[in-house]
């Protein structure tokens, strides 16, 4: 026996930050996550997003909050 394990063999060490899934989702799947308010985009990017957004998974509900930082 090995000792007490707090976690699943596996599942413990390090936590990627949110950007880092986003970057690796692009570069292995081709998969894009981009915040409609990243302050990294400019204004017709943004607006770009957002209408990508909306074709694709229809109008955000009325009220809702946008979450800022990343």
């Amino acid at each position: 026996m090995s000792g007490m394990r707090f976690t699943p063999r596996g599942y413990g060490g390090h936590r990627r930050d949110a950007d880092r899934v986003k970057r690796d989702g692009w570069y292995e799947q081709g998969v894009l996550a981009v915040s409609v308010d990243d302050h990294r985009l400019t204004w017709p990017e943004r607006e770009l997003v957002r209408q990508l957004g909306e074709k694709l998974y229809g109008k955000m509900p009325q009220g809702r909050e946008v979450r800022h930082g990343q």
